[in-house]
């Protein structure tokens, strides 16, 4: 799971690192705040995989094959219909997105276009979400890792056909990424083409898409206030100037690869304490809980430390443009500590979607938006210089980050229910269900 999620964000770094060397960065900011607005986009669909993969491990604890067939089917069909809106939707969530960010017209130009072709990839991208979502669940993490491994195997192929070969710049690194999720999504189809006896299942029930959207509701918003913090570090650099955009793009790579792999962590709790939940073992959720924290922490100072020795070989693999590498550089102690403040927030989000406690993930998370990372955005963006003012967001994501690891520790030490009650394992998914 650890290997599946560090290779997600080389969709994104391969695009980075090849358009960072062509010869203008204007390309390369286009490249990334376009990703940025798509990702944006996306991942507020992330509640398709945890609460597909959530609902996939109990129904496999309990080895109810009908149960996991009807969760992957309502999973899907909602992937679907929800990526058709958002194609659809495409112009409206550009001109929010462009009225929030104010880029230069130039940038927004390129940017635009980026973004026209990505979304036509949605219901391709989306699919892939409940895929992972099923595979996890099932605890086929192997099959996970070879479909993400295929995916930037298209994306790497693409990319250098289309922007190295055919000069296709900006254009190019976005249909490269669409090739890559449609090849995918037909690929996760046929992984779990046994589960799907269409005959069998393709029955869809309003009751069940009612309680599937219920269950969504406090994942999604959750999603949505972690999505605009990690977009301001992107969007709202636009506000400094463009160079700006484009270091904290290559910085931001940095962040995906320490999120997504400290995510392997939280998905593998989410797998495996949702099937000790299904089949009723007490003392198995807690052996887990306490081997994957041992993990967690691990992972973090191996990814400290190597950022620590090879920060400076990684920027300039991203891009070889002087003004880039040289301010990347001033904000790398940043990414230094950023693992170790962080990986705590992962951890205890694959401890709460486990547990089914979907309403404390949301209300954790905005208060450490709200208390902490909006305040010090403020601060950054009225007391700082505009030279340290860039500072001022790392240290926002940085407090933010911490904040929204001790609040979840907090909720279980003072508000959780003790998860060794057998009968909490069938009231916490009714009630995570309803929230």
């Amino acid at each position: 799971m650890i290997i599946s999620n560090i290779a997600a964000p080389l969709l994104g770094l391969v695009d980075t690192a090849i358009i960072g060397h062509l010869p203008d960065a204007i390309y390369l900011s286009a490249v990334a705040l376009g990703a940025m607005v798509v990702s944006f986009i996306f991942l507020l669909a992330i509640f398709l995989r945890m609460t597909t993969t959530g609902e996939i491990a109990r129904a496999f604890g309990r080895e109810n094959l009908a149960e996991q067939r009807q969760v992957s089917l309502h999973a899907l069909t909602f992937a679907l219909a929800l990526g058709a809106t958002l194609i659809v939707l495409t112009p409206v969530l550009l001109e929010l997105a462009w009225w929030l960010i104010a880029p230069s017209d130039e940038l927004k130009g390129f940017a635009s276009h980026y973004i026209e072709i990505r979304m036509w990839a949605a219901p391709a991208a989306l699919i892939n979400l409940v895929v992972l979502g099923v595979l996890l669940g099932r605890q086929q993490s192997r099959h996970a890792m070879l479909l993400v491994i295929f995916t930037n195997a298209i994306n790497v192929t693409a990319d250098v056909i289309l922007i190295l070969g055919l000069d296709m710049n900006v254009a190019g690194a976005a249909w490269a990424s669409v090739a890559a999720e449609v090849s995918t999504a037909v690929l996760g189809l046929w992984m779990i083409r046994k589960l799907l006896h269409f005959k069998q299942s393709w029955q869809l029930q309003r009751h069940y898409f009612q309680r599937f959207l219920g269950m969504n509701r406090d994942v999604f918003l959750r999603s949505l206030i972690l999505q605009l913090c990690m977009a301001t570090m992107t969007g709202y650099a636009a506000r400094f100037g463009d160079i700006y955009v484009a270091v904290n793009a290559v910085l931001m790579q940095f962040l995906m690869l320490i999120s997504l792999g400290l995510d392997g962590i939280a998905y593998a709790v989410e797998a495996l304490v949702g099937a000790a939940i299904g089949r009723g073992k007490r003392a198995e959720v807690s052996y887990w809980l306490r081997l994957t924290l041992l993990w967690s922490c691990v992972f973090a100072l191996s990814y400290s430390s190597v950022f620590w020795l090879a920060g400076d070989q990684v920027i300039t693999l991203l891009t070889d443009l002087p003004e880039v590498i040289s301010t990347a550089q001033r904000y790398l102690p940043w990414i230094y500590v950023l693992p170790l403040l962080g990986h705590w927030s992962y951890y205890f989000d694959g401890v709460f979607i486990g547990l089914g406690y979907t309403r404390a993930m949301r209300d954790t998370m905005a208060a450490s938006a709200l208390l902490v990372f909006a305040p010090l955005w403020c601060i950054a963006a009225f007391g700082f210089s505009k030279e340290n003012a860039n500072h001022g967001l790392w240290l926002a994501l940085s407090g933010f980050l911490l904040a929204r690891g001790v609040s979840q520790w907090l909720y279980l030490r003072l508000f959780a229910k003790p998860h060794t009650s057998s009968t909490h394992y069938s009231t916490s998914k009714s009630s995570s269900s309803s929230s």
